[in-house]
C-alpha cells in the first residue's frame, strides 16, 4: 500500500522504521556531441531547485563553479513542502519569508498556470507515478525533463558546456582523472551514510532503525574528519575543489542547524566536535562565493521544521543555533576554552 501522504517518509505499514530513497526516474544526459537528444545549447534548459535541499543545492554551486548562470536559469520553489509537493512561491510569499534569487512563480513558457513542481512532471508525463524531485532539469524545446538525478546532473554541468564558457571555467575541473577511484570511493560511504544518513536518522520511525543509522552516520563523520586531518589543503583533496568537496559541504552546513535537533543526529555537533570539517566547512562558505551564495539558512531552517510533520506535527522552528554558521576563526565558548586550557599545558 502507498503513503497516504507525500510528506509521509516511512510507509505507515512498514514495522521496519527504515527509510528508503527511491530511485530517480528521469536519467537522460546532455552531450555536446552532434546529433544529442538533449544538446548543450545557450538557454534551452531552465533547473528547478529548493534551496532547501541539500541535493538540489549540489547542482547551485556546480552551476556557479562553472559558469553556467547565463546559461542555465533556475527557479527555487517555496520552502514549504504541503501535501501536494513543492510549489512555486508568489511573488508576496517570496517577499514575506522566502529569500533568495528566482524564488517565484514558473517562468517557462507554457507553464503559466503552474503552481507546483508536479505539474511539470504531469505536463511530461500525465500517468507518472513517482515523487517531484528537486532538482529538475527541463528541456523547453521539447517539453522534457532531462533529469531528477542530482549526482548525473552535476555531472553534465562539469564537461557538456565547456564550448559555451570562458576558459576560466573551462579549465576547472571538479572531477579530475587523477582522483577519480578516490573521489567514488569517498562518495560510495559519504553518500550512503552521511548524506542519506541523516535522513536514515531522522526519518527512521522504531527506536532500532534510528540508533543502528545514526551510529553509522557519527562513524562515517570520523571518517571524514580523520580524513580532513591529513589533508595538505583547504579541500577534500587539497588544493582543488572537486566533486567530494561540493557533495559533502550541502549535508556538513545543514548539521548543527537542522539535523542536530530535528532529525536527532546529536551525538555530536560539527561546531564543537569536529574541528577539522568544521574549519572546512567555514572555509567554503565564507571563501568561495559559489557556497556561500547558495546557502539560504531561511530555506533551510523553515522546510525542514514547518514541512515534516511526521517529526515535528507543530511546525515549530528552534530560534537556534545562532549564527547560523560561525565565522572563519569564530568559536563557540566550549571550544575557546578547551584551545585556551590546551595552550596552558
Amino acid at each position: 500500500m502507498a503513503a497516504a501522504k507525500i510528506t509521509d517518509w516511512v510507509l505507515p505499514t512498514d514495522k521496519t522504521g527504515e527509510f528508503k530513497r527511491g530511485q530517480s526516474q528521469f536519467r537522460n544526459f546532455i552531450s555536446s556531441k552532434p546529433g544529442a537528444e538533449f544538446p548543450a545549447e545557450k538557454g534551452r534548459y531552465h533547473l528547478y531547485v529548493s534551496y532547501a535541499c541539500p541535493w538540489a543545492h549540489r547542482t547551485l554551486i556546480v552551476r556557479n563553479l562553472k559558469g553556467l548562470q547565463d546559461i542555465i536559469p533556475f527557479t527555487s520553489v517555496h520552502w514549504h513542502m504541503k501535501e501536494l509537493g513543492w510549489h512555486f512561491a508568489t511573488q508576496e510569499e517570496a517577499k514575506a519569508d522566502a529569500p533568495g534569487e528566482n524564488v517565484g512563480p514558473d517562468p517557462v513558457a507554457g507553464h503559466e498556470g503552474f503552481k507546483h513542481l508536479r505539474d511539470i512532471y504531469f505536463s511530461v508525463d500525465p500517468e507518472y507515478q513517482g515523487r517531484f524531485t528537486v532538482p529538475t532539469l527541463y528541456d523547453t524545446k521539447q517539453h522534457k525533463i532531462v533529469s531528477n538525478e542530482s549526482s548525473e546532473i552535476i555531472r553534465m554541468f562539469y564537461t557538456e558546456f565547456d564550448d559555451l564558457i570562458e576558459d576560466k571555467y573551462k579549465n576547472l575541473v571538479l572531477y579530475p582523472e587523477n582522483l577519480q577511484k578516490e573521489i567514488e570511493a569517498t562518495n560510495s560511504w559519504t553518500y550512503n551514510d552521511i548524506n542519506n544518513g541523516v535522513y536514515k536518522s531522522g526519518f527512521a520511525t522504531t527506536q532500532e532503525a534510528y540508533e543502528k543509522n545514526v551510529k553509522v552516520l557519527f562513524q562515517a563523520l570520523d571518517k571524514a574528519e580523520e580524513h580532513l586531518a591529513t589533508s595538505e589543503g583547504p579541500f577534500y583533496f587539497g588544493k582543488n575543489i572537486t566533486e567530494a568537496d561540493v557533495r559533502l559541504y550541502t549535508t556538513i552546513v545543514r548539521f548543527d542547524v537542522v539535523y542536530v535537533q530535528h532529525f536527532k543526529t546529536n551525538i555530536r555537533t560539527i561546531r564543537e566536535g569536529y574541528p577539522y570539517l568544521h574549519k572546512w566547512v567555514r572555509n567554503l562558505y565564507w571563501n568561495e562565493p559559489a557556497f556561500g551564495e547558495t546557502t539560504e539558512f531561511t530555506h533551510i531552517k523553515n522546510h525542514y521544521t514547518k514541512s515534516h510533520l511526521q517529526i515535528n506535527p507543530f511546525s515549530i522552528t528552534p530560534v537556534g543555533p545562532e549564527p547560523p554558521i560561525l565565522g572563519l576563526n569564530e568559536e563557540t565558548p566550549a571550544v575557546k576554552y578547551a584551545l585556551a586550557m590546551a595552550s596552558k599545558k
